[in-house]
């Protein structure tokens, strides 16, 4: 009750007592502040200590150090090595320096001066006479007569003798060492198929130096290959480059993958991806966990994978610059690594070389999508059917420079990929900007005749100079090495090749190779070939379709792919023609002029024919000028399934399995009007003989013989004969699961129809008495020269047993020249099929592959033993080089094989061996520019007795 009766306080006052008792509370703030303050100064550097601590007891210094070192190499851009260089890191002590002497040199490159633009059009590109000085495994000196006196000391001479020399061919595409042959389930390390996406695994560590193919590609003239990773995952792997020099006997130190790499300084990193077909048929089936199974799904793939690798890079580069700032010392944490994405990081960081297996518009294009999206650039599409169509495309590729097209010449329709293709791609491409090169895929290719891809390419349209780069410099461009490699200049690197001919040439050989300066065979088979201008001293300059003055039908041009515009015509005139091939009806016109005037089909008058030309003339019917015109027999394929199957891989396309039916008759499957049949034709292709097939290759049934050219079945003479051969294939099936089983059934079942009642047949014993009375051929296709000898002990059997000869005919043969002196003493023909077989298989290993290393092949051997050997086909699109197979045969046989028995081999073999009647005369026959035989040729018009001329024009 006091306090209330004391007299209360003015407002003056009470501000005053109030700014007294804010200045005390102040105080106490103030001090309460610095104490915390300085308890946590104290926290601090109790925390600091215990971090720091921590950091010496889990982070290393040194390791930290070590990872900001590697931010240097993450950040680097790889270069080629430029400059004139002493001494080539490959070279091995001990090696002297060599003089190549007299060559027709081509140096890979335009004589200075010439504008980019003149280049692209080839001009300043010519083959020049000069030496070639090798030494440290260095291209020294490219001069004419270089002088002995200026020779360094213990040099050896070689005399090329006017031959043309070249760089090492280089195939950017190969699967050598990764997949050795003969092809065993054991060697084979291509695919790395435990996950779709596995760009960490690598080729080097599978390459297996003593693959014997690595000696068969080099004596192609192939110094260099980029081993890839197989096409059966999205992401395959890294690849790397290697050269074929193997070992002490190759001029090499050691025998190991380390020593056959061609770029020792590791400068650039390669990696190889796939889309479409190949990835889909392994991951993407029904009821696994695990695809892609669609396109979609392969995009989705890529994207994902490329977008964990980009997460690595962006933690890395934050990393590095952090360290960068505060010193590596100072980091928390140690550099983000991951080895399953390293390599693809590499890739994003533009460290990697990516080649990628790639055909169809939406892989190429989903492709170039994924490149803009994440920054990264493409080297080249490998096989790449459909880019000729949409180089625009190609050309919004990451990067700025289009991705090369690494393409085969003419395989193609093999798969749905395939099946949209041309052979004028290369000619499409490089007049739209792209670069076109040339692979094998080995083993799908035998790479030994790589060279004969860009041969191929030349002769439908691409320039001479755009072709021979495509497996020399523009391929060395693409692996990044084009300062060391694809030319002859000097400082490149010793990879050197003196061929028998022009490389693009048929037939063309190695005489010598040199790899970093060391030859590489000690006594190379060298065949007998006169010297010869190169082909564009020949004239063979513009392998296009010479634009001859026609009259008479409209021309409409070439198609889309590049072809040329067929017309089919009754009455036509040829003039030009400097050469008739056909059997008995041969003739040289010195001046090359000769006419040939057909009416309704057929032949009225060769050589002069004045007044028919001059009545031609008159009632306005078709002329066509020639240019070095040549009159060939028609061809014959054999041994493919030609007729019986569009698109290989595409069951609903094709006759079927026959592989456990009863012996059916191919004539009862036959499609006509296909592009395969219509690719033949028009390479001069009248008449195929096809079996029934199964499905891995072989032959089950009766061949029938039809005009490719017919529209179908029924029109006349679309099936010339009903029942051509009974067919076998001498392998391990289910029923004969050992190869000595096979070979007892069959003399069982021959042995048995020697005396089945005719009135009481089924099956195969329809046909199997007719075998065995010598009415009807038996063909076998084999290979194995043990499995040959096995049949023809066979045939003496059933022989004995009967008073007939039985028709034997060997299909494939590849070792079939071990048992020539047999084979023609049994009367056993031999179709070889491939034509130059090489060691695919276990039964294919005594292969002859042809000089440098053999002297001659398997044709050479059983002609000059008097064997009956005619040439046949295992895949559809060789029918397109069948007269090219003929030209090497004769380019190569060393005298051994004449032009008119060559084209025998193609032609009316085949009909002597079968025992039927094959065209006559003028009754069929082939119209083309240039020889036919050589790389120049080129058909014009084909007479298949239907009463039309089928001209291209």
């Amino acid at each position: 009750m006091e306090k209330d009766d004391l007299p209360q306080y003015t407002p003056i006052d009470e501000h005053a007592v109030s700014r007294d008792t804010r200045r005390r509370r102040l105080r106490l703030v103030r001090l309460v502040a610095v104490a915390l303050i300085a308890y946590t100064l104290y926290l601090c550097s109790i925390n600091s200590s215990h971090l720091e601590r921590r950091k010496t007891q889990i982070l290393s210094t040194d390791k930290l150090r070590t990872d900001h070192a590697i931010c240097t190499k993450l950040r680097a851009a790889p270069e080629s090595a430029k400059g004139r260089r002493e001494r080539n890191a490959r070279y091995v002590d001990g090696h002297g320096p060599v003089l190549i002497r007299n060559a027709t040199v081509w140096t890979g490159e335009p004589s200075p001066g010439t504008s980019s633009e003149e280049a692209h059009f080839g001009k300043g590109y010519s083959w020049i006479h000069a030496d070639v000085l090798m030494e440290h495994g260095l291209i020294k000196r490219v001069e004419a007569g270089i002088s002995s006196s200026d020779l360094p000391d213990n040099c050896t001479i070689y005399n090329a003798d006017g031959r043309q020399l070249t760089t090492g061919i280089v195939d950017m595409h190969s699967h050598s060492t990764v997949d050795p042959l003969p092809d065993l389930r054991g060697w084979s390390d291509d695919n790395e198929l435990s996950d779709d996406i596995t760009p960490y695994v690598r080729s080097l560590d599978a390459i297996n130096p003593l693959d014997h193919q690595l000696q068969v590609i080099k004596s192609g003239g192939v110094t260099t290959s980029l081993i890839l990773p197989g096409s059966g995952n999205n992401m395959g792997g890294e690849a790397y480059v290697i050269k074929h020099a193997v070992g002490k006997h190759d001029g090499r130190s050691e025998i190991s993958a380390q020593d056959m790499l061609a770029d020792p300084d590791k400068t650039w990193r390669y990696m190889k991806m796939a889309c479409g077909e190949n990835a889909k048929a392994v991951y993407g089936r029904v009821g696994r966990d695990f695809g892609p199974f669609s396109r979609m799904g392969e995009a989705w793939y890529f994207r994902h994978a490329f977008e964990q690798a980009s997460a690595l890079v962006q933690a890395q580069d934050d990393w590095c610059g952090a360290a960068d700032k505060v010193g590596a010392e100072n980091m928390e944490t140690y550099l983000p690594q991951d080895l399953q994405w390293e390599s693809l990081g590499a890739l994003l960081r533009d460290q990697v070389l990516l080649n990628v297996h790639c055909y169809t518009i939406p892989d190429l294009e989903a492709f170039v999508r994924h490149t803009n999206e994440f920054k990264f650039k493409v080297q080249a599409f490998h096989h790449a059917h459909q880019t000729y169509l949409i180089p625009e495309i190609l050309k919004r590729a990451y990067g700025g420079i289009p991705p090369a097209a690494a393409l085969f010449a003419d395989n193609m329709y093999y798969k749905a990929e395939a099946y949209i293709a041309s052979e004028q791609a290369g000619k499409i491409l490089w007049e739209n900007g792209i670069t076109p090169v040339y692979v094998s895929d080995n083993p799908v290719l035998n790479a030994q005749h790589v060279v004969f891809e860009a041969a191929k390419a030349y002769k439908n349209g691409l320039p001479y100079h755009v072709a021979l780069a495509g497996v020399t410099s523009a391929s060395a461009e693409l692996l990044g090495l084009g300062d060391r490699i694809g030319k002859i200049k000097p400082g490149y690197d010793a990879d050197v090749v003196v061929w028998d001919s022009d490389p693009l040439s048929v037939g063309a050989a190695p005489v010598q190779v040199w790899i970093d300066g060391t030859p590489q065979f000690e006594d190379p088979v060298e065949l007998n070939k006169p010297r010869s201008k190169p082909l564009q001293e020949l004239g063979v300059e513009d392998p296009a379709m010479s634009q001859a003055a026609t009259s008479g039908a409209q021309l409409h041009g070439s198609k889309s792919d590049g072809t040329l515009a067929r017309s089919d015509e009754k009455d036509i005139v040829f003039t030009g023609i400097s050469k008739i091939m056909i059997q008995g009806h041969e003739q040289i016109f010195d001046q090359g002029n000769a006419t040939l005037v057909l009416k309704s089909g057929k032949v009225i008058c060769t050589g002069d024919c004045t007044e028919e030309l001059s009545a031609a003339e008159a009632q306005g019917i078709k002329k066509v000028v020639l240019h070095n015109g040549h009159i060939a027999p028609p061809l014959t394929a054999f041994g493919s399934s030609l007729g019986l199957e569009e698109i290989t891989a595409e069951p609903s396309t094709t006759d079927g399995d026959n592989t456990d039916s009863t012996i059916s008759r191919a004539v009862d499957g036959l499609t006509f009007d296909t592009k395969n049949l219509d690719a033949a034709y028009s390479h001069g292709v009248t008449r195929a003989i096809t079996p029934p097939t199964f499905w891995y290759g072989g032959h089950k049934g009766i061949s029938a013989g039809f005009l490719t050219g017919a529209a179908h079945a029924l029109e006349e003479r679309a099936v010339w004969q009903d029942e051509v051969a009974l067919h076998y294939t001498l392998t391990k099936t289910e029923k004969a699961p050992a190869l000595s089983a096979a070979v007892g059934q069959l003399k069982t079942k021959l042995l048995k129809a020697i005396k089945s009642n005719a009135t009481d047949v089924s099956g195969e014993y329809l046909w199997l008495p007719r075998v065995v009375a010598g009415e009807m051929p038996l063909a076998i296709t084999v290979h194995s020269a043990d499995l040959i000898a096995s049949l023809l002990r066979v045939k003496a059997e059933v022989e004995a047993a009967t008073d007939h000869t039985l028709r034997l005919i060997i299909i494939g043969g590849a070792e079939s020249h071990l048992l020539a002196p047999s084979l023609a003493a049994t009367n056993t023909s031999v179709l070889l099929a491939p034509f130059l077989a090489f060691s695919e298989t276990w039964d294919q290993r005594r292969s002859l592959t042809g000089a440098p290393l053999t002297n001659g092949t398997a044709i050479d051997v059983l002609h000059s033993a008097g064997v009956k050997v005619a040439i046949g086909t295992t895949e559809d699109w060789q029918t397109r080089d069948l007269y090219l197979a003929a030209g090497i045969a004769f380019a190569n046989g060393n005298g051994r094989i004449s032009e008119s028995e060559a084209l025998g081999f193609v032609s009316g073999n085949v009909y002597e061996m079968l025992g039927v009647q094959g065209p006559r005369g003028w009754e069929e026959f082939v119209v083309c520019e240039g020889s036919p035989l050589g790389i120049e040729g080129r058909v014009r018009a084909v007479v298949d007795g239907r009463g039309w001329v089928s001209v291209w024009s």
